[in-house]
């Protein structure tokens, strides 16, 4: 899917007003309301806008300590123990990885502590290995998407410009 620069800047205000309506982002943006729900559809049905929903703090939650957990799993039992990994409510993320293990996970804690007794309950699952945690101690750069999607846009404007090399039409 292409992003163009009115994609570009209709994400940008998504992120950055949230709970502003799409009458507002219309008028903000200069476009018709018709043609900003347009793009918003097209948005969502392609996959680039995947959620609507608030965004929590789990420190907020009581869970102010974050680690990340690296599982190494038998071989074979992957899909076992990613399904018993959603039944484990501090794990806030899990992907699938190559290199020194073969699940990474984010983990929320209340503590030190409670951090053990999270990594206890992982390694004690069916398919489990091994685990290697690292702490995270500060955030250094918060999730962001924002800078990505403006260079996304910058390169589909410098491709839709005369002289560039691409056909248009």
């Amino acid at each position: 899917m292409t992003v163009d620069a009115l994609d570009t800047r209709i994400l940008r205000l998504l992120i950055e007003q949230p709970r502003t309506s799409v009458r507002e982002y219309a008028r903000i943006l200069g476009v018709a309301r018709g043609t900003l729900q347009a793009r918003l559809d097209r948005l969502e049905r392609d996959g680039v806008i995947t959620g609507t929903g608030p965004t929590l703090s789990p420190a907020a939650l009581g869970h102010p300590v974050l680690a990340f957990v690296h599982l190494e799993v038998t071989q074979g039992h992957l899909v076992e123990v990613g399904d018993a990994l959603a039944a484990v409510p501090e794990i806030i993320e899990a992907f699938s990885t190559t290199g020194g293990g073969d699940l990474l996970t984010r983990v929320v804690a209340r503590d030190n502590g409670h951090l053990e007794d999270v990594i206890q309950r992982l390694i004690q699952l069916p398919g489990v290995v091994r685990t290697r945690t690292d702490v995270a101690l500060r955030e250094r750069v918060a999730h962001r998407v924002l800078p990505l999607v403006e260079s996304v846009g910058r390169a589909a404007g410098d491709r839709d410009r005369p002289g560039s090399g691409t056909v248009q039409g």
